[in-house]
């Protein structure tokens, strides 16, 4: 599984990683069709602004990282597609400038979940052969921007601005090519892009939605590379001074330097320019709070009145089943026989949902040498995913009829000033895009949080037709919800109760199914679809 990290809002090391190698040569002259846009272009006028006082952000730091802890809120709409991009700031500026202290101090200041820092050094092109031999002599140019991949480098900028999850290769400065594992990146609310050429393309440039150049003095940027490639990388100061001269100084006049007329904010002196970053700050405050959503108040006033929808399919009410539930919906049922009987009705409805994937045609012969016409499961992989915290008390059901199977965990958590679900964390095993997914939660009443997780999903690019949802119980307004949303999501469930009251509860219902089978107590404003974080 990708670790935590990768997937939280912030995953931050406090120790700042070391700046790109860059070892260059004569700057290549030509032509570039995509590089340094005209001035004609329709900039937006730099807007005056006040600082503010910012609250400390809400942090978990240990040792190795930092991770907001603050939740997602929802980035799509009640149809369940994406209404709004994350906010893009570039960062541009020359070779230690400060750039990627800059990100670091508006990420502080910002106090919003989910930020991600993507790095422009990421995206350096896999050298040939040919070119490996020059970089090993220090005769290739690593400011030139040839040197980058700005394809790849566009095409996930783009997707995570449109809330994708995205792959982000890691580059190994020593051997100048990429690493065979690639970073797994998701959720960003804020997306900080900082390198030497962040301008220098214009498919990348209309990607950004503020655009700010660090200015530092070229003698300060000198002595910081001196400081760094002597200490940390053992080079020699005749050397560094040659590199710089010849190549890095050239570069930045050539393609960096010009392109400071595009930029929206100009901040001298870096990341010790507070007063620069509060501006900024307040500017991103100012557009977030304009593509806020209410998603939960839209789904309550959708969808009334219409008929179940056909992608439902609700276990046969036997007298087993309705015994089984007059069980666990009883409030006098004890803690031991509401697991009991619980756990018995998810083996049934995991059996329900299994019949609903795709099969084909397998013969076997038997030993008596005969052959038996049967079927097998048409596909890649089974996984399942549980809504943390009551969908996790399903997953010993599946895990006792599939073999192997795979798990992945989503936490969301309805906060209680918006009323809105928020995404805390996730936990997804690689390549879930090709597989087959059963979803899984025991409660849906509004089904707010339901489509919070299958829109993680389909971020994921896992295919809509391959989720199945399951639920013990499902109030009509989160079959309708779901169902609107994602017609292609198959929705399994052993029963639907007709309301939902003013605040949220399944009526009849069955209680805080995470409380009564974990024998917590619920708070006194709980909803059926509040989830508490588990112990670890």
């Amino acid at each position: 599984f990708p670790c935590l990290c990768r997937f939280s809002p912030v995953a931050l090391s406090p120790t700042p990683p070391p700046p790109a190698t860059f070892c260059v040569t004569d700057c290549i002259e030509g032509s570039l069709d995509r590089l340094l846009p005209s001035v004609s272009l329709g900039l937006s006028p730099r807007k005056r602004t006040t600082s503010q006082c910012k609250s400390e952000p809400p942090l978990l730091r240990t040792s190795k990282r930092t991770i907001y802890t603050a939740g997602r809120p929802p980035w799509y709409n009640e149809h369940g597609a994406q209404s709004k991009e994350a906010f893009v700031i570039g960062l541009f500026g020359g070779s230690a400038s400060g750039k990627t202290t800059v990100a670091r101090k508006i990420i502080e200041a910002l106090d919003v979940p989910w930020v991600v820092l993507l790095s422009m050094d990421s995206f350096y092109k896999v050298l040939s052969p040919e070119e490996q031999l020059l970089a090993a002599r220090n005769d290739y140019n690593f400011d030139h921007p040839d040197a980058f991949d700005f394809d790849l480098l566009t095409h996930t900028l783009r997707k995570l601005k449109q809330g994708k999850s995205v792959k982000i290769p890691v580059y190994d400065f020593t051997t100048h090519g990429r690493q065979k594992e690639w970073k797994t990146v998701y959720g960003a609310s804020v997306i900080i892009f900082e390198g030497i050429m962040s301008f220098a393309d214009k498919a990348l440039l209309q990607l950004l939605d503020m655009k700010i150049f660090v200015e530092t003095d070229s003698d300060i940027r000198l002595v910081r590379r001196l400081r760094r490639d002597i200490t940390e990388r053992g080079r020699d100061i005749e050397g560094v001074i040659k590199q710089y001269n010849k190549f890095v100084k050239p570069a930045f006049e050539q393609y960096i330097e010009p392109t400071m007329r595009l930029a929206d904010l100009v901040v001298p002196r870096g990341g010790g320019n507070m007063v620069a970053i509060d501006l900024i700050v307040q500017h991103v405050h100012s557009q977030l709070e304009e593509r806020e959503l209410s998603v939960r108040a839209a789904l309550a006033s959708a969808h009334q009145a219409q008929p179940l929808p056909q992608t439902l399919s609700v276990l046969e009410s036997t007298p087993q089943v309705r015994g089984m539930h007059t069980i666990i919906r009883n409030k006098e049922t004890s803690r031991d026989e509401f697991i009991f009987y619980s756990k018995r009705l998810m083996r049934l409805l995991i059996e329900r949902a299994l019949s609903f994937l795709p099969s084909q045609v397998h013969i076997v012969q038997t030993p008596q040498g005969e052959d038996y016409e049967g079927r097998s499961f048409h596909g890649k992989r089974i996984t399942g995913v549980s809504i943390l915290r009551a969908g996790e008390t399903m997953e010993p059901a599946l895990r006792a009829v599939c073999k192997d199977v795979r798990i992945g965990k989503i936490l969301i958590q309805t906060n209680q000033d918006t009323g809105e679900p928020e995404l805390h964390y996730l936990r997804l095993p690689k390549d879930i895009s090709e597989d087959h997914v059963i979803l899984m939660d025991c409660t849906v009443s509004t089904g707010a949080a339901a489509m919070m997780a299958v829109r993680v999903l389909l971020d994921h690019d896992v295919q809509e037709e391959k989720i199945l949802l399951v639920s013990l119980l499902m109030a009509e307004m989160g079959v309708h919800s779901v169902a609107y949303a994602f017609p292609q999501v198959k929705i399994i469930t052993t029963a639907v109760d007709k309301k939902v009251n003013d605040v949220f509860h399944i009526i009849p219902g069955i209680g805080n199914f995470g409380d009564r089978y974990f024998g917590t107590d619920a708070p006194p404003d709980w909803s059926d679809e509040d989830l508490d974080e588990p112990s670890y």
